[in-house]
């Protein structure tokens, strides 16, 4: 099949690294891809270093005639069988480029957020088929209006080959000068307020009174940086609590934490908890959205009301107490996220999806 990816987005997060795990796996299974974006999208950019075709159109708005002409153009240039879709200007421009070919590819919308949506005419109109990244967007669409028979769920899927403890140094100890002994808690996430590093902080006091050799550790960057700083210095945790900013070497980050913790207040899958997982680590999490399809509660980690950040104490406690019981739920998502998100396991429901596509058409 040629399949042909779509993305108005000119940044780099969660659905950008989906798309480029789908064209890697889906190249290695023997078909042709390619992607078309906006002038200075860093996915044409990664696209094009992983030997990808890759095209450029200014996708201005919603309503952009000469985008839709261009893109037209690619699709036919390209001679494509599926043009899949991940944003909702792409949707809108690249859905009615396609409509208006004669023996027209298939048109997929992949939808990676758990937001409420500003078109349901870009989910039930253009497309032929929605895929969502976890059951609870699947049932949120079915909510607003979206024939579920039109929506198929496959979670997003993770390069395990990067993930693998025994392969990774671990030496963020080292970087921080800390004893060998240290315990780490720590997560990687943007430092965004809906992702609740505050309810770490909030947790933190309690924890390291309880471990006098425990340390936080918060490997990202983004607004709520200066806040962060701020509020550690005013708690008296400098020292205990680390802001490695971003960082290049997530594997590494992981592979030295003994505990992963994200509240977060709103997650339509959660791919960093299926990171983590790949690395043999139990997790703390917060019971939305997608969270409870990639933890396991009392299995893989532990379960906590979002906003609450008291609710992370003990958790925190137990695992911080019990290495035993850390290897166990450690080794429990291992098991798991191969089982459920490796992205061979993603390129099959792609795959299997599309050519369903093209023998209804």
């Amino acid at each position: 099949m040629r399949i042909l990816h779509t993305e108005s987005s000119k940044g780099w997060g969660g659905q950008e690294n989906r798309t480029m795990n789908e064209l890697v796996t889906m190249r290695d299974r023997g078909h042709t891809l390619a992607v078309v974006g906006r002038p200075g999208a860093r996915i044409l950019e990664r696209a094009k270093e992983a030997g990808f075709e890759t095209f450029v159109v200014d996708m201005r708005g919603a309503i952009d005639l000469p985008a839709i002409i261009r893109l037209r153009s690619v699709i036919k240039r390209f001679n494509a069988d599926v043009v899949n879709t991940h944003s909702g200007r792409d949707t809108q421009l690249a859905g009615m480029a396609a409509r208006t070919l004669f023996n027209r590819p298939a048109i997929v919308r992949t939808r990676h957020l758990a937001l409420p949506i500003t078109s349901k005419f870009t989910y039930s109109v253009l497309p032929d088929h929605v895929v969502t990244v976890s059951k609870y967007v699947e049932n949120y669409l079915v909510e607003a209006g979206v024939p579920r028979d039109g929506i198929t769920t496959i979670p997003t899927g993770v390069d395990f080959s990067r993930y693998d403890r025994a392969a990774v140094q671990g030496n963020l100890r080292e970087e921080l000068g800390l004893p060998a002994d240290a315990l780490l808690v720590g997560t990687v996430a943007i430092l965004r307020a809906k992702k609740g590093h505050a309810e770490i902080l909030d947790a933190a006091p309690e924890v390291l009174a309880r471990f006098p050799n425990a340390h936080f550790v918060f490997a990202g960057d983004g607004p709520q940086t200066d806040n962060l700083k701020a509020r550690i210095a005013v708690d008296g945790l400098e020292g205990r609590i680390h802001l490695l900013g971003l960082r290049r070497d997530v594997t590494n980050v992981l592979a030295s934490l003994d505990v992963f913790v994200l509240p977060t207040h709103q997650e339509a899958l959660g791919t960093a908890f299926i990171e983590a997982g790949a690395m043999g680590l139990p997790a703390v999490a917060t019971h939305v959205d997608g969270v409870p399809e990639v933890i396991l509660e009392g299995k893989t980690g532990y379960l906590v009301p979002a906003h609450d950040g008291q609710a992370l104490v003990e958790p925190l406690v137990r695992l911080l107490a019990d290495p035993v019981l850390r290897q166990s739920m450690g080794a429990n998502a291992i098991e798991f996220v191969h089982r459920k998100f490796a992205r061979e396991v993603m390129a099959q429901g792609m795959e299997a999806l599309y050519e369903r596509l093209l023998e209804e058409q």
